[in-house]
């Protein structure tokens, strides 16, 4: 220990081993937290964490059968791809933090076989999606590129490129496809978008700030959740207030009350929510059967690593604080910000509520500051008395037409009475 005091920066050799992994296992107190399923793949291991167990071993030889086809159609000899992942195996091997010795050292080969497995089944399938084509050399039933398979199995393995532990770094795709092109490394640019069209077409195309896209994403996973997470502009802590504070939300049902709209985004990125003269804008979220699955894992990746973020974090604790009950979701999706392909409104809210627990705001984040506006916007009275007035009077028709009646008929009596004692000052 004095020998280690002595040296000039002691702590340099920890901050190099923390800042190299992204690709982590969900520690056991998370696993408790939350549900131990979610970061467990159901068809398909990528990288070595989950690498040959039982459940997931029938698609080991679809796996080595895709990569033997992208092999023989590049036309180069296996030991060339095999080469050319060894010379960064080192740095794929960094990206994996508490990586079993059973993948290193004398056990490298194992780990180099199993990065250009994992890498050649993602690129088949991915290059299939960018092109729109399935290359002539698989059989018209072929179990993974058949059309049956394309609609009922691709959805699954999209969904286990997702998990924070069942990841492949994109250096091993870059790596692989430079063999493939002849030694030429496709850029940065290339892959990112290659991977974004594949885990979420919906919102990766045009979506994308250059600054992002133009740095070689980590790994599927990290592609994705920039695809949530991306704004062409950054949220700068200088715009807070003075006096600012983390605020609870009112529900949602209770912020139309107090005169508050609802409006959906330019964007479906989840930083893309603001506040401005009585209108929250928010963007549109699709909730489904994968949703938990994906948000558990998008809110791990952002705890276990810490240049992720909080971005996905802050959006849930937003939605978790404005919905409460099936009211809610049902107010959110009439105003087109929420769809709900559950079997109910109340299992939505459920959700919202359940994903909640355990994680705190930031209180520098961009979503506290809007919680802090709309808060000081609640406070007011005026918006209030002109939501309780359009709520009671304008939401439907006979109810104003028998208020405006009720105006003009005590202005006709106000009047009658006023006519009806004029003569009698006159008089006096």
């Amino acid at each position: 220990m004095e020998r280690i005091l002595e040296r000039k920066n002691p702590w340099m050799p920890e901050m190099k081993q923390w800042m190299r992994p992204s690709i982590y296992r969900v520690p056991e107190w998370l696993n408790s937290m939350t549900k131990r399923e979610a970061y467990q793949p159901q068809v398909v291991s990528l990288g070595p964490f989950h690498h040959g167990e039982r459940n997931l071993k029938p698609m080991e030889e679809h796996k080595h059968r895709l990569m033997l086809h992208m092999v023989k159609r590049s036309g180069k000899p296996l030991a060339q791809f095999i080469a050319a992942i060894k010379k960064v195996a080192e740095r794929l091997q960094e990206a994996y933090d508490g990586l079993d010795e059973k993948w290193c050292g004398e056990n490298t080969d194992r780990f180099v076989d199993v990065m250009v497995t994992d890498g050649a089944f993602l690129l088949e399938m991915m290059t299939c999606t960018s092109t729109g084509q399935v290359p002539s050399d698989y059989a018209p039933y072929d179990p993974i590129f058949s059309d049956h398979s394309i609609l009922s199995l691709w959805a699954y393995i999209q969904s286990d490129m997702i998990l924070v532990e069942n990841q492949v770094p994109l250096l091993a795709l870059q790596t692989l496809e430079a063999v493939r092109n002849n030694g030429t490394s496709p850029g940065n640019t290339y892959i990112n978008k290659m991977v974004g069209n594949f885990v979420c077409p919906k919102l990766s195309k045009g979506n994308l700030p250059t600054e992002i896209i133009d740095v070689l994403g980590l790994h599927p996973l990290d592609v994705f959740h920039k695809c949530f997470c991306a704004l062409s502009h950054t949220w700068s802590p200088d715009l807070k207030r003075s006096g600012q504070r983390e605020t609870l939300m009112l529900s949602a049902a209770e912020l139309r009350e107090a005169g508050v709209h609802f409006k959906k985004s330019k964007t479906q990125s989840f930083r893309d929510i603001e506040f401005n003269k009585g209108v929250l804008s928010m963007p549109l979220v699709e909730i489904g059967d994968t949703s938990e699955r994906m948000f558990l894992n998008l809110m791990a990746f952002e705890r276990l690593h810490c240049s992720a973020g909080n971005d996905v974090t802050a959006y849930i604790i937003f939605m978790d604080n404005i919905i409460d009950s099936e009211r809610d979701v049902a107010l959110l999706k009439s105003k087109g910000v929420l769809k709900n392909f559950l079997s109910s409104d109340k299992a939505a809210a459920e959700l919202f509520n359940s994903l909640g627990n355990g994680i705190t705001l930031d209180p520098n984040s961009k979503i506290c500051h809007v919680q802090w506006k709309v808060d000081m916007h609640c406070k007011k009275p005026w918006p209030k008395l002109q939501a309780s007035f359009k709520h009671t009077y304008m939401r439907n028709p006979w109810v104003f037409i028998s208020g405006v009646a009720a105006v003009i008929l005590l202005s006709l009596t106000i009047l009658q009475t006023i006519y009806t004692i004029m003569p009698f000052y006159k008089k006096n």
